[in-house]
Parts: structure tokens; sequence; C-alpha cells
């Protein structure tokens, strides 16, 4: 009886210790009502495609506003980014938990790109407004195991854009907390930072509907701008 009480003691901690991780860093597929039907054959449409190219040596990581260089930054990506033998890995919708189930599942498997670029975590924010530190950490998770799957590939890891209409946005207030931790995470040798927000929003902080109609994803022009803003890095990393 004695044995039974420890073990049960321990399955018992075993679950609150799961229990209290933050759900930024437990791997789970995309379950939104909204997005069950399409989440899972763009997956398995990824894993054909990269399987499909000859070479990957580009890889953009991220959520909706990744997923759009398919969309609104479609003739931008095919200026800056096709003949670079680029893979989109951005779905709308995604927190950081969806983008380690995906890595832990194929999408990453079986290439060695020159570079990934990296922007995730304003569903964190939006959906649960969870804590900048989760968030964070979430993030840290996905370089980590960048680290391990990709130990060859540089990653490019880009401040959350901003979002709201003012600085004092409560949303945005925590994506502002998220890029103030994950900017050291940079180590100038495989992890590089690059905080271009300044480009969407004025001197006090204002994000205007022309930048960001929805005040959250970037509008058709705003590609071309995020693209000729990492350029410069890009094209350095991508060469050495």
């Amino acid at each position: 009886m004695k044995i039974v009480t420890l073990v049960l003691s321990f399955f018992v901690a075993a679950s609150a210790v799961s229990a209290s991780e933050p759900l930024a860093i437990q791997a789970q597929e995309q379950t939104d009502d909204w997005a069950v039907e399409w989440w899972m054959p763009r997956h398995n449409e990824k894993l054909l495609v990269k399987e499909q190219m000859k070479n990957v040596d580009l890889v953009f990581l991220g959520d909706s506003i990744t997923h759009a260089w398919e969309d609104k930054g479609k003739q931008v990506w095919q200026q800056y980014y096709a003949k670079r033998n680029a893979l989109n890995l951005g779905f709308s919708g995604d927190r950081t938990e969806n983008v380690l189930w995906r890595l832990q599942n194929g999408e990453i498997s079986g290439i060695a790109p020159k570079l990934l670029v990296l922007m995730i975590g304003t569903n964190n924010t939006g959906h649960r407004q969870d804590k900048s530190q989760d968030t964070a950490l979430g993030i840290k998770y996905i370089i980590e195991l960048l680290g391990e799957r990709l130990p060859n590939t540089k990653v490019l890891l880009l401040a959350i854009f901003p979002r709201g209409a003012s600085a004092d946005d409560p949303l945005r207030k925590i994506n502002d907390g998220i890029n103030d931790i994950i900017k050291e995470y940079a180590d100038g040798k495989n992890i590089h930072y690059l905080d271009i927000n300044h480009l969407f929003i004025d001197e006090d902080g204002n994000l205007s509907q022309t930048v960001m109609q929805d005040l959250l994803h970037p509008n058709t022009e705003q590609y071309q701008i995020w693209a000729e803003a990492m350029e410069p890095k890009i094209s350095a990393l991508m060469s050495q």
C-alpha cells in the first residue's frame, strides 16, 4: 500500500509540473475551429513541396504575417526569394506551440537551409494574452529545436511586428515585452536579431490603418518595405 501511495504521489506531482508549464512550450497541432479544415492539409502540402524542391536554401517560419507572402506579398516573394530556393512555412493563426509541433513533425527534416527567418508570437498575445515571458520561452524552445535539427543553419529572428493603434495598446505592450526578451537570444554567430518595427509606426509610436488595415497584418505595400529592410541582412547571412 505504501508503494502504491508513493507511485500515485509521483504521478500526481508529474502531472502538476506538466500542467504548470506554459502552453507556449507544449507542442501541439492547431485546433482552433476556423483552422482545422486547412491546417493539417497545408502541413502535408508543405512536406510534399519540401520533398519536391531540389534544394531549400531559405526558410520563412511563422504565422499569418509570414503565410501572406503567398498572397499579399507574392510579387515581392518572386522578386526576392523564389530565386533563392525559399520555402514558406507560415501558417495563419499559429502560436509558438504550433510551430514546435510542425518542426517536430517533418517540416524541416531532410533539408539544410543556409538561413531561416523566424517571426512568431503575436497570436500567443492576441489569442490568450500570454505573458511576455511565456511566449519568449516558446520562441527560445523553437530556436533550440532549430539548433538541434539544423545545426548549420543561421536564424534571423525578427522582432514581432507592432499591433494596436498606439504604444499604449495592451497587446502592443505584451509584444514589446517579448521583443525585449528575445533580442537577447542573438549570439552574433548562429542567431541574429533584426527589429524593423520603426518602419511601420510614426515617431509617437502610432500605427496607421494605411500600414496595417486591421492594426495587425501588414498591407500589401508593406511587404516590399519588409523585404527591402531585411535584404542587407539576408544577403550577408546567406553568403557566409
